[in-house]
């Protein structure tokens, strides 16, 4: 690290942390006052415990759709996180079948701002897998710097218009070993995608996902001035309120806000094969002990199982999505608290599935 970057990171952290001081505990869950199955209700909250003090759920089973919220309505919106990534999935696999695109197109050929540099011959397919040779995120002291402030202070770390983006990675080396999860290698990949359809990456979620599925109370927010009162506002784990995640570069990794209703159509739709892309879930290269394919992680449980799943985290929000389709059943968890629910999602899936 560069000496000036340890300097400004050792004020940052005396500054932040006098005037910090110490933080509320979380409160317990409370009951849904409107809407949702109040029997789900209790199974949640009695399963994320008072660590997540709002929590909304869905439990799919064929046709039987149960949602809950527990400390919010069932209206309200969450930030989904990294789950926005299977939309920027799927859209991927729709182009291919709108021709637009091919897993081996390149995006030097779509993005002109790549061309000459060596991001220019990465394909789309590498993105999607996370084989790109992209970082995690944008290996900048200044990206260090804002790490560090959001992490003392709550804000928002990723603020960059999508051509800001687009110029940095030019200069990126693409050292990263095979499977390397890469929040850069999705905002490149949306970016992409949008310029094959001659449209903005939101609009194109709108238009191709949000819309078809019904998702009438989810959008892709590029501004803060797209909030409105049903968007909720996150905690992290010390029960501090941290700023939104609103960004138009990073939306195709962690732009979509939507509530429980909506993603309970969204996993119906996965479930029953009928949502736009589904060749999405095609696993297609080994990711750790797990394949994946465009975004969707596929993994085999303990006792047998084939879950088509994915997770998000933002500083205030969690959220997973788990899919057995061998079974029918599918779930949807997701939190205002930025605390991994991993964990939490598995075991929601599995005692549905022993339900049956």
């Amino acid at each position: 690290m560069h000496p000036s970057i340890r300097l400004i990171a050792l004020v940052l952290a005396t500054t932040c942390a006098l005037a910090i001081g110490d933080r509320p505990a979380i409160a317990s869950p409370s009951l849904p006052t409107s809407g949702g199955d109040p029997t789900l209700a209790r199974e949640v909250t009695e399963l994320v415990g008072p660590g997540h003090p709002v929590v909304a759920a869905a439990v799919i089973d064929g046709t039987d759709v149960r949602v809950t919220a527990a400390g919010a309505d069932i209206n309200d919106r969450f930030e989904i996180g990294s789950i926005s990534k299977t939309a920027t999935g799927l859209l991927f696999a729709e182009g291919i079948s709108r021709g637009e695109v091919q897993p081996d197109t390149t995006v030097g050929s779509l993005l002109p701002v790549l061309r000459g540099s060596p991001a220019e011959r990465i394909t789309l397919s590498d993105l999607a897998t996370h084989r790109s040779g992209l970082p995690v995120q944008p290996p900048t002291a200044d990206q260090y710097v804002r790490n560090q402030l959001a992490q003392l202070t709550g804000s928002f770390p990723y603020r960059e218009s999508t051509a800001n983006r687009l110029a940095q990675v030019r200069d990126y080396p693409l050292d990263a070993p095979p499977g390397t999860y890469s929040n850069v290698g999705y905002e490149v990949l949306g970016a992409a995608l949008a310029a094959a359809a001659s449209t903005d990456f939101d609009a194109l979620v709108r238009e191709r996902i949000l819309q078809p599925l019904g998702m009438v109370g989810s959008d892709v927010l590029v501004n803060a001035e797209q909030i409105t009162p049903r968007d909720l506002r996150g905690k992290d784990t010390t029960g501090r309120t941290v700023e939104p995640w609103i960004g138009e570069s990073m939306a195709p990794a962690s732009g979509v806000r939507a509530n429980i209703t909506d993603m309970a159509t969204y996993a119906s739709a996965l479930l029953a094969g009928t949502a736009p892309g589904m060749d999405a879930l095609v696993p297609r290269a080994d990711l750790g002990a797990s394949r994946i394919g465009w975004a969707w992680i596929s993994t085999t449980t303990d006792d047998g199982r084939e879950i088509t799943w994915h997770d998000g985290q933002t500083s205030g929000f969690a959220s997973y999505i788990g899919i057995d389709r061998r079974n029918g059943v599918a779930t949807v968890l997701l939190t205002a608290t930025g605390d991994t629910v991993v964990p939490l999602g598995e075991k929601l899936l599995a005692q549905a599935v022993s339900d049956r």
